[in-house]
């Protein structure tokens, strides 16, 4: 007890000493972290012209995390244990000994994603002092020790966290058996097998989590115990059922970034590691699920191969790109290894390179900075390292194309023109993806169906999900209690409240024109079709009231954050439509009403956008009253441009005739360039 009692006591003098640092710190700058910027030291240039990164600068971007984390190990009997952000994350109640251990296995699990690659590669690592080898086999036997404050039971009951963990620390065990496992001793190994496969042999949720108990019984009948493989091969089976063709698998219920940094990345590495030597057919259909990604994921990347804010669990970051270094394993001409070692190297340097990414020498729960709106409820302060998967590509073997090709930008400089907009769009997911080469942005449409009324975990029905787009440029902003919006529309409801669009229905995607229809979860009286396509600059939206009730409504562009200067506003004019324009001093954003739209403003906001502090949004507001209003099609040009180039008439307007046809529902657009859309809703 008295080791219980004095682990205890020193958890709330290091959590209490983490909270005075995390509100001390000004985290708008380098703050309390004397290295707070990771660097490229002696960059290669001639095999990465655009980042410089080589594998050695993967592996040493790996020891720049890892020796943050290690900031909080002063011998082998420290935990990993990190300063509790404020807010929804766990644990806020530092009495609550299970969410505590849990917390605590999270560390020791998601740490080792870094961990295991580097003692692979060499297995003497010491961070300050401490060889990290058994610092991490001692804490793994912490797990199986009853009189250990860290100590994990037998699994009693149904799904928890510490199946997720133990997945990780079985994907760690199949990544540097040499170092972690070969070591211990038969009854060491006998009582962490029986612990581990505890919780493998048992429930699990229909998504990605069935990998984890996947990963756990492939590790343990590598190693020659008994384990279900009945189960196994029914999750396996179960797992391929996700797949919905061009390289995206559905996490129930929704598409986001665990189609590629979990199913992806799991049954790649499974794979490789296990299931070409032991199941081969399923391997075989995993491996081919994971080629279709080359002609959709890379695409989801901007020019310069930094990766979007959408989904949830967006703070494990570049966990984004763990799947691309697995390329290497195909031995294929139509990939290009470059382009996705590009993308690769640019994801992890779009957040390490971030000074508000790190405080206290850990990465915040947050996009850049801690930003709470983008936290879960089943996060913890070491959730983060998430991200740690990235380095698991570092198995590939160092003379791998993946490593030996020259970097470069793929089809941004291959395939997209100046002045064009560039769609692609994957029938089975109903996932829009589009790439502007103008501003070298990628955006993305898909999936939102879920009302706040039946989402108990509060994660599907919010931003994450329910924005009408996505931008590599424009990381979401939250909504405000003042009716603050970006990318989406907010509808005045009968509570008195501005509510957000959430329940959208695909309905098709033709002649480039995106279709979508929506309710207003509190009134399904409210309802619009929805239509939008892109431009060389920016969105043209024609949207179809159909409401049968008055509306007060408005819809937002993206955002800007103050970043370079304080935020510019100015109004325009162009064939007699207002332009409203604002600039950051990196990027303009303007919107310009054609049909249905009464007003056009600038609202300031503070504290709603990722990179925090102030930032500004354009809203067009209208009421729409079924009975008096002569037409029911708004339709507005969102467009955008790099900070200091000068706008062109033809840019702002590039609309040239907008004629609606309400008998037939539709509305013909004809474009300044030649082109036309016919948009037609039914």
């Amino acid at each position: 007890m008295k080791k219980y009692f004095d682990a205890f006591v020193s958890l709330i003098i290091r959590s209490v000493i983490g909270l005075f640092i995390f509100y001390s710190c000004d985290v708008t700058a380098k703050d309390c972290n004397s290295n707070n910027v990771f660097v490229v030291d002696s960059p290669d240039y001639e095999l990465s012209p655009y980042t410089g990164m080589t594998r050695d600068h993967w592996i040493e971007a790996a020891t720049y995390l890892l020796e943050g984390a290690f900031e909080y190990v002063d011998d082998l009997n420290d935990p990993m244990w990190f300063p509790v952000q404020p807010g929804k994350s766990y644990p806020q109640d530092l009495t609550d000994r299970d969410r505590v251990i849990t917390a605590k296995l999270e560390g020791l699990c998601r740490t080792l994603f870094l961990a295991s690659p580097l003692l692979r590669e060499n297995e003497d690592l010491s961070i300050g002092g401490i060889n990290v080898a058994s610092y991490y086999r001692h804490q793994i036997l912490q797990l199986i020790n009853p009189e250990s404050a860290s100590y994990i039971p037998l699994r009693t009951g149904g799904t928890n966290q510490r199946l997720v963990e133990f997945g990780a620390l079985s994907i760690s065990l199949f990544t540097a058996p040499n170092v972690l496992w070969d070591p211990l001793t038969d009854n060491e190994k006998d009582l962490l097998a029986k612990t581990m496969i505890s919780y493998a042999d048992g429930p699990t949720l229909s998504s990605n989590w069935r990998f984890f108990n996947i990963f756990i019984l492939s590790f343990f009948d590598s190693q020659g115990y008994d384990v279900n493989e009945e189960l196994l091969v029914e999750l396996l089976k179960e797992s391929l059922e996700h797949y919905k063709g061009d390289g995206w698998y559905i996490d129930n219920p929704a598409y986001d970034f665990y189609s590629s940094w979990a199913f992806q990345f799991y049954g790649m590495l499974w794979s490789e590691l296990y299931g070409n030597s032991n199941y081969p057919q399923i391997a075989s259909k995993l491996r081919n699920n994971f080629l279709d990604l080359e002609d959709s994921n890379p695409y989801l990347f901007s020019r310069d191969g930094e990766m979007l804010m959408w989904g949830r669990s967006i703070p494990y970051r570049f966990a984004s790109i763990s799947h691309f270094p697995f390329m290497g394993f195909f031995d294929d001409d139509n990939i290009n290894y470059g382009w996705m070692r590009h993308i690769s190297s640019s994801t992890i340097l779009q957040f390490l390179k971030h000074p508000k990414m790190l405080q206290d020498h850990v990465p915040t729960l947050g996009f850049y900075g801690a930003f709470e709106p983008a936290v879960q409820y089943y996060n913890c302060r070491a959730s983060v390292y998430w991200m740690g998967k990235a380095f698991i590509g570092l198995i590939v073997p160092e003379d791998n194309p993946f490593w030996t090709s020259v970097e470069n930008r793929g089809a941004w400089d291959d395939v997209f023109k100046q002045d064009n907009v560039y769609h692609n769009f994957q029938a089975g997911s109903e996932i829009l993806i589009t790439n502007y080469p103008n501003i070298g942005a990628s955006e993305i449409r898909a999936w939102c169906y879920a009302g706040v009324e039946d989402d108990w975990q509060q994660i599907y029905s919010t931003e994450n999900y329910n924005r009408l787009s996505y931008n590599t440029a424009f990381p979401w902003q939250a909504d405000g209690d003042n009716g603050e919006v970006a990318m989406n529309y907010l509808i005045y409801n009968d509570r008195d409240q501005w509510e957000a669009f959430r329940l959208y229905s695909f309905e098709k995607f033709k002649d480039e024109v995106y279709y979508r229809d929506v309710v207003l979860e509190t009134n399904d009286d409210v309802k619009f079709n929805l239509a939008e396509t892109g431009l060389a600059n920016g969105i043209l939206r024609v949207d179809c009231n159909l409401s049968s009730t008055s509306t007060k409504m408005r819809l937002g562009h993206y955002a800007l954050p103050e970043k370079k200067q304080e935020i510019v506003m100015r109004i325009k004019e162009v064939d007699g439509n207002k332009v409203t324009i604002i600039d950051n001093g990196e990027y303009q954003l303007a919107m310009v009403p054609l049909l249905g739209w009464k007003n056009t403003k600038v609202l300031e906001c503070d504290s709603l956008h990722p990179e925090g502090g102030k930032s500004s949004v354009i809203v067009a507001e209208a009421n729409y009253m079924p009975d008096h209003s002569s037409s029911s099609i708004y339709a507005i040009l969102k467009l955008w441009k790099k900070s200091g180039e000068e706008w062109t008439k033809e840019e702002l307007m590039p609309v040239k005739d907008i004629s609606v046809d309400l008998k037939n529902c539709s509305v013909f657009v004809e474009l300044r360039c030649g082109g036309q859309k016919n948009i037609i809703y039914n």
